[in-house]
């Protein structure tokens, strides 16, 4: 190799080290911003209300006052809200799940009359505000089915379909696995669920996890519709207790911060434990069509 070439290639490598070093850089300030909401909170809920209240504040708790999560504790119905919580979404996000998979993969492999129109209109569902279907399903569930202060209408729905989204989500990725597994299944007198649930599910597997943490996540966040259906405060959900919670206090805003912090750390811990899957089937959505 030549000193002009070799030189070039030096200069070519520093480039490209000093570019992953901004990058990297961008990055951590990018992470900084985004997680400062998250510190305040956790910092906020270490103070006493006085200490919150001084100017200039400051980023750090002079006393880290854990005790305020034991006193929030003794007035915020954690375990109870989470338990109720639960009983929402875990079934809501099984059955999401399965259901969605049942029809990602009738849409990606089944042949049966109207299935065009029936996709399109599944995906052009996903466009319609959420807001202009509340009504009509309240009414639905509640005059028509009589379920007042249930937790059913917030269940019920995602054992049909899971969400236009999540359908679509399946379908991608169900799309994406070589038709010659089905083929070769078929030959051997595999069936239709036999299929699935030996070779395609398997294949599957992180984009069933990125449906139930969209399950999860939406029903975690969901308040009006809790607000809607939920009545009775021993049937409260960690986000109507919560809300209902910031109300009482007033500005009590540490023991407020530290029930915020308990209401979104199961959510942070479900999150971290599926986020490889979550990268990876947002990653590989879309990649056939």
């Amino acid at each position: 190799m030549s000193e002009v070439a070799y030189a070039r290639l030096k200069s070519k490598k520093r480039s490209e080290r000093t570019m992953n070093v901004l990058t990297f850089i961008v990055v951590i300030v990018f992470a900084l911003i985004v997680l400062f909401p998250i510190w305040w909170i956790f910092r906020t809920s270490l103070m006493t209300n006085p200490e919150i209240y001084k100017y200039p504040p400051s980023l750090i708790p002079k006393n880290w006052l854990f005790s305020n999560y034991e006193k929030t504790l003794n007035v915020f119905k954690f375990w109870k809200y989470l338990w109720n919580t639960m009983i929402i979404i875990v079934p809501s996000c099984l059955g999401g799940t399965f259901t969605a998979t049942l029809c990602g993969y009738a849409f990606a492999r089944l042949r049966f009359r109207g299935k065009q129109l029936i996709w399109m209109l599944c995906v052009g569902s996903m466009l319609l505000p959420a807001m202009v279907t509340l009504i009509p399903l309240y009414i639905g569930w509640t005059r028509g089915l009589g379920l007042h202060d249930s937790y059913l209408p917030l269940i019920l729905p995602y054992f049909c379909g899971g969400g236009a989204f999540n359908i679509f989500l399946i379908r991608q990725f169900i799309l994406s696995i070589p038709r010659e597994l089905d083929q070769a299944a078929t030959i051997d007198g595999a069936g239709y669920f036999r299929i699935l649930f030996s070779i395609i599910m398997p294949a599957i597997k992180p984009a069933m996890i990125v449906v139930a943490l969209f399950i999860f996540i939406g029903l975690w966040n969901d308040l009006l519709q809790q607000m809607i259906y939920i009545n009775s405060s021993e049937k409260f959900t960690i986000a109507l207790g919560l809300t209902n919670f910031k109300g009482q206090l007033k500005q009590d805003w540490s023991l407020t911060m530290a029930a915020t912090c308990l209401s979104f750390a199961p959510g942070v811990i479900f999150y971290l434990i599926g986020q490889k899957y979550f990268v990876e089937g947002i990653t590989l959505t879309g990649m056939k069509s």
